[in-house]
């Protein structure tokens, strides 16, 4: 076997291997999938043992609990081999296979959910087993004996977080992790599953899975199993390959109990083969699959992020979002560098921060619309067990890494982030540091954007709100002028559709001059209480001025303004400041932030 043939994990554990840097290896991440090898998939376990095993040992024995030990090569003399067969405990089963990897050479032995045998956890709640099999991996990782008999202990486990630290942080055991497939393994998958396909609708399922497993592609793009398939669908679509005619629907039925089990590409084949060079059948056809898959790859990734992230879909863009023109300006051109591929003038992240009900959230939902790029919200993934805070945090990171093109929203940005009050053994700040690893991660420029919101930005970790993480703060303030107001005023009339008699500069000291402090939420419940008076008719001036008087907003004038000058403060930009604070010098600035700090105390 060429050793570019390898994937580029197995390459790696080959080569540490032969260096002898370890004769103990972790393999962790996408370890349930499928790798394509010479034209045929194969499960982990069995690619360990058929393709990167078997050329150089003579015995190789997996374990799992389940199903205790098997053999997928046994060349020699097996101590202990009926031990092997007929246990599954481990506490029967590691040390016969220890004394195996003791008493031979070219032994390997693969040991599958790992976690399960020395999980993560505090040591005085494991049972006497859990103690014995995490002092066995590690005498096994320091060995001499084994390194000297030319045997490797492969540990796979799906989450690393979830395996026993003193086995992780042996220096003497080497991590190796499964990517999810990267772009030219979801082609080659691609091209084995659905053979046939032309180029360009290849790449452009190549493209749209991203962030998918092989398995997953098989069970997506693959022909459903005998029974499984639909059979009115079907129909349907070879209804739409024999176009309109006045038999078209007695022999669509007719082909559709002939080609049950079969997938489109087969029955485009029989059916209509000219069908693909044509036309609309093809293209409705391509429609449906492309529908599919967002679909499902979206259930999927939702699925296996165990809920903690939700997909963010806009159906508006920047053209109900009134004022802040040079905001929506400054995020249009990060817009247009993104789709445009000029990720060198991408920022890293972007840092949403200002009072409460300035449109901040909206702007962001608003900023997907305009980049057209996949976005996907974090949901809270703290969990009171050990470990599964950062075990939460990876498997998020990873989906995230695979998909690309993507901007991950992150509301209330100071409570997932930042400094966290208790004693959490140190979760927090593992939890801070992984992600400010992965924010400043270079290859992810103008791949991943961070979209971090929060109206107490002074609450965050420092270092997290550095450039080369977060470049871009952008201040969210009230309307500070009766014009800006008018700004909000019209754009929300616009999104809710609401007829209106204003007119403007006409009106301004009659309506926009009294919203002056209003946040963007309570000029919209203004707008809405006004036409709910109205009844189906336009709206006048003098319901607007009774729905103004009517309408209480929540007043905490002291935080309000400190919150406002803290966003002052932290945007990385002077344009983007109004008139008055614009010309602030940064002496008076940090006087009042003095002030208003001593008298908020510890209140949000």
């Amino acid at each position: 076997m060429k050793e570019e043939t390898l994937p580029a994990w197995a390459d790696e554990l080959k080569r540490r291997y032969l260096r002898g840097e370890a004769s103990q290896f972790i393999i962790h991440g996408n370890v349930n999938d499928l790798i394509l090898h010479q034209g045929t998939f194969l499960g982990v376990g069995e690619f360990l043992a058929k393709v990167l095993l078997a050329p150089s040992k003579d015995i190789i024995a997996s374990y799992n609990l389940s199903s205790g030990v098997t053999f997928s090569k046994r060349s020699g003399a097996v101590a202990d081999l009926e031990s092997l067969v007929l246990e599954k405990s481990a506490d029967k089963v590691l040390p016969a296979l220890e004394r195996l990897l003791l008493g031979s050479n070219k032994v390997a032995v693969i040991i599958e959910y790992a976690e399960m045998l020395a999980p993560a956890g505090d040591a005085n709640f494991f049972s006497e087993t859990d103690r014995q099999s995490v002092i066995t991996f590690h005498r096994w990782a320091t060995s001499p004996a084994i390194e000297r008999s030319d045997n490797v202990v492969l540990l796979v486990t799906e989450n690393l977080s979830e395996l026993h630290p003193k086995i992780v942080s042996n220096p003497k055991t080497a991590t190796l992790k499964i990517p999810i497939p990267s772009e030219g393994e979801r082609r080659a998958a691609i091209s084995l599953i659905v053979p046939g396909l032309d180029t360009a609708w290849t790449d452009r399922l190549t493209e749209v899975t991203a962030g998918l497993k092989i398995v997953q592609l098989k069970a997506i793009l693959g022909p459903p199993p005998q029974g499984a398939d639909d059979p009115a669908e079907r129909e349907r679509f070879i209804q739409g390959l024999l176009g309109d005619a006045p038999t078209t629907a007695d022999r669509a039925r007719k082909l559709a109990a002939l080609t049950r089990g079969m997938g489109h590409e087969e029955i485009r084949t029989l059916v209509a083969p000219t069908a693909q060079a044509s036309g609309t059948a093809e293209d409705a056809s391509r429609d449906e699959v492309l529908k599919l898959i967002l679909k499902r790859k979206r259930e999927i990734i939702e699925r296996e992020c165990f809920g903690l992230i939700e997909f963010v879909e806009s159906e508006t863009d920047f053209s109900v979002v009134g004022g802040i023109e040079q905001v929506k300006q400054d995020l249009l051109t990060i817009a247009k560098n993104i789709r445009e591929g000029r990720r060198q003038h991408c920022p890293m992240g972007l840092l949403f921060t200002g009072p409460m009900g300035t449109g901040k959230t909206f702007v962001a939902e608003c900023f997907v619309k305009e980049t057209g790029l996949t976005a996907i919200k974090l949901k809270n993934f703290r969990s009171k067990w050990v470990g599964a805070t950062e075990g939460n945090l990876e498997r998020i990171l990873s989906v995230v890494q695979a998909i690309g093109q993507i901007i991950v929203i992150i509301d209330e940005g100071d409570r997932a982030f930042g400094n966290q009050e208790g004693d959490d053994g140190g979760t927090s700040s593992r939890v801070i540091g992984r992600i400010k690893e992965f924010m400043s991660n270079t290859d992810n420029r103008g791949r991943v954007l961070f979209i971090l919101m929060t109206n107490r930005p002074d609450k965050l970790d420092v270092d997290i709100k550095r450039a080369g993480r977060l470049d871009r703060k952008i201040p969210f303030l009230y309307p500070q002028e009766p014009e800006e107001v008018e700004s909000v005023l019209k754009a929300q009339l616009r999104k809710h559709k609401v007829v209106t008699a204003l007119s403007f500069p006409a009106d301004r000291e009659a309506v926009s001059a009294k919203l002056l402090g209003y946040s963007n939420a309570e000029i919209e419940a203004v707008v809405l209480l006004a036409n709910d008076a109205a009844q189906d008719t336009p709206v006048t001036v003098a319901q607007l001025q009774d729905a103004i008087h009517d309408y209480l907003p929540s007043r905490d004038s002291e935080m309000l303004e400190y919150m406002e000058l803290v966003a002052v403060f932290e945007a990385s930009n002077r344009r983007m400041l109004p008139k008055k604070y614009a010309e602030l010098g940064i002496e008076a600035l940090q006087e009042r932030l003095k002030v208003l700090r001593v008298k908020i105390g510890n209140r949000r």
